[in-house]
Parts: C-alpha cells; structure tokens; sequence
C-alpha cells in the first residue's frame, strides 16, 4: 500500500487529521488496532475549546455537535462553602466551551472518513515505523484475521503517529535525539458516569479540605463526576453510596445547594500526570496528541491540544503543496510546543490550585486559599483563567 500520509491511530487526533487533509487533497490511511466499536465507545475528553468547535464546523464535523452538545459560557469554583462563577464570553470576548463528548466526535469523524475519505483500517495494528529519518518511512502492521500473522507494509511520504503514549510512533525516534519531561502527582481521580441529570448546568471545581470534586456532565441526562483518591486507589473498593457520601461532603455550599443522586453506570481511577516529548517530529515522522505530550486533565486540555497539533501539521502540508515550501513543516514541533507549554502550565496551576497533597502543611493550606480569593477577586486573574480555559490560538 501507498499513501501520501499515513496516520497511526483512529483517534479524535487521526480521524481529524485524515478529515483535513482529504478536504485539501492530500490522500492518507488510517491504521487503528482496535475496532469500530472500541473506538466509539472510548471514554475520555468531554470539553471542546472554542477553536476545537471552530475547526470541527470547518471541517463539516459540526452538525451534530451544533444539535446535540451543551454550549459552556463559564464554570463555577467553590471553596470554603462558597461558589464563584467565572464568566467567559465576558471575560474572552464571547469565546464559550462545548460539552460534547470524545465518543461522539469519533463517531461523527469515522462517518464522514467512510463516506467520503481514504481507507480507514480497524484492526490494523501499527508494529513499527521505519526509515522515519529518510524520504520514505514506512509503517509495518498486521491486520486482523491475516492467516499466520501476515504482516502488511504501509509506505508514505509522512507518517503521524496519533496512537498515545504507549504506541510505535513515539518509539521510532532515537532516544539519544529526545528530551523527556514528566511530573507524577501522588493523586489521581476517581470518575463515574452516573444515570442522573446533572445538579449544576456548568462544571464546577471545588477546592476541599478533603481533596478535590469536579461536577461534569456527558449529557442533560448523564452525569460525570470525579473524586481526588490517592494514587493507586482501586475503583472497585469504592461503594456506590461511599462515592456519593464523599461527592456531597466535597460540594457542598452554605447557600443549600443540593446533588442529585442516581444510579452509577461506570467507574475509574485516572492516574495525574504530566509528559512532554521533545522534539515533535524526526524526519517525516511527526507525533501528535498524546504521542507527544499528556496533561493532568484539571484544565480539559488534552483533546484539544491534539486538535491543535494536527491542524498545524494539515496547515503545514497543504503549504508544502501549494508552495513548494517545507518552512512550516521543518517548524512543526517548535509551534506545538510553544501552544503545548502554556497548556502544561495551566493543565499545572489549575492542579495545584484545587487539590490538596496528601502532605500539605496549614501554611500551604492557607497559601492555596489566598490564591483562590485573589483569582475571583481579580479580574485580571479571572481573565487569565478564562482565556486558558476556552483555548489557546491555532495559528
């Protein structure tokens, strides 16, 4: 098999990419290991940046996102008992967020690639990439069901690795060309989906002595909540009526403010950390989303940063073709990470404002505290927060 681009990985971060890239011309493959199913129904990101939305009605992935996801015009911090909206359109200049789900995306994204894109692969796993510094790079794989384990040869002119932090792309760069930045944090979070309207009509962060509660929502039906545990924590040693107990102690307001409760569909522990992989890209091999970097998901960043690295990559290619210049390909990664850098560091702050270290001091309590009041005291602070939240430029 030929292409001109070939993507590993049948994510939001790959189906975009082939989406923009089939709408500039430019021909490519999708190889993804897991199938249909799997793909549409993986639970992860839920908040959309305003540029992410922009991108997706550009691209005629829109429709349904317009129809059916929840407009966000701001979020509400609590802390000390008490509530604090921050107003975006106020803040940013009408820029808002939109809850809609990553499923939904995907399924909207894979409808379009096989109604109008180029192959699109399910069970077609990625086993390495090869001459990635030369001016053919190759993608070896297997596909389901291939007598004997046959393997199969994908040759590009590009490859793009959108296939997570455990994949082949990421491993296809020689370590000794590499840096590698990481934090672990020593909590992580314990998440349900639960059969219940959601009891706020925006999320909430709260800050507690207890440690940390975030309010979302998949639906005007289904509720996503989440718990800070410590790190390690089992789900399953969680009873239902514990994590409800625990959501309500975390929540609550001295206004009387109540949470509906309902019956818990689904729970997880998400584990907290942040990881930067410098650089970006080696040679035609190019890595995107969580291949190259993964956030704390405190600040909603982690889809919407993927949606930034390939439109840049789709951006630089359909330079290349209509110029003849490679100038903004051979800039790919410094204009990832730069938009990367200043997702860590919100992705940062916004954890360490709102949870507590399971050894935090009264004095690192108190300062935690003072940053809190002097956020929605400040509308210089507020703005700050708000601009970060609902998305940094993809230009």
């Amino acid at each position: 098999m030929r292409t001109t681009v070939g993507i590993i990985g049948a994510g939001p971060a790959g189906l975009l990419l082939a989406r923009l890239l089939h709408r500039a011309g430019i021909d490519s493959v999708v190889l993804e290991s897991r199938d249909r199913a799997y793909v549409e129904q993986r639970q992860r990101a839920g908040v959309l940046e305003q540029g992410t939305v922009d991108v997706l009605r550009a691209a005629g992935a829109g429709e349904r996102m317009d129809r059916e996801g929840l407009r966000h015009d701001g979020i509400e911090l609590r802390f000390a008992r008490r509530r604090h909206r921050v107003d975006f359109p106020a803040l940013t200049g009408g820029r808002s967020v939109m809850v809609y789900a990553q499923t939904e995306v995907c399924k909207d994204l894979i409808a379009l690639q096989l109604k109008e894109g180029g192959p699109l692969l399910f069970g077609a796993e990625a086993l390495a990439v090869e001459g990635a510094g030369t001016d053919s790079p190759r993608v070896r794989f297997r596909r389901e069901g291939r007598a004997g384990g046959e393997e199969d040869v994908l040759e590009c002119e590009y490859v793009v690795g959108c296939d997570g932090s455990w994949g082949v792309a990421r491993r296809a760069i020689p370590e000794e060309l590499t840096r590698v930045f990481e934090r672990t944090y020593p909590f992580g979070w314990l998440g349900i989906l639960a059969d219940v309207p959601p009891s706020h009509d925006e999320l909430v962060y709260a800050r507690h002595d207890r440690g940390f509660a975030l309010l979302s929502m998949r639906s005007p039906v289904v509720s996503r909540l989440y718990l800070q545990v410590p790190e390690g924590t089992d789900a399953g040693t969680w009873s239902d009526v514990e994590i409800w107990d625990e959501l309500e102690r975390r929540f609550e307001t001295a206004d009387g403010w109540r949470l509906e409760r309902g019956p818990i569909t689904s729970k997880s522990v998400t584990p907290m950390r942040s990881h930067v992989h410098e650089p970006m890209r080696h040679g035609r091999l190019f890595l995107a989303g969580d291949a190259a970097h993964i956030v704390p998901p405190t600040g909603a960043k982690g889809l919407n940063l993927a949606v930034g690295d390939v439109v840049t990559f789709a951006r630089a290619l359909a330079h290349r073709k209509r110029t003849g210049s490679g100038d903004l390909l051979d800039s790919y990664s410094e204009t990832c990470l730069r938009r990367v850098w200043q997702a860590e560091r919100f992705s940062y702050e916004m954890t360490t404002m709102l949870h507590r270290s399971p050894d935090a001091t009264p004095f690192e309590d108190r300062i935690q505290l003072a940053g809190l009041e002097r956020l929605v005291s400040s509308r210089a602070a507020e703005q700050d927060l708000a601009e970060a939240y609902t998305g940094f430029s993809l230009e």
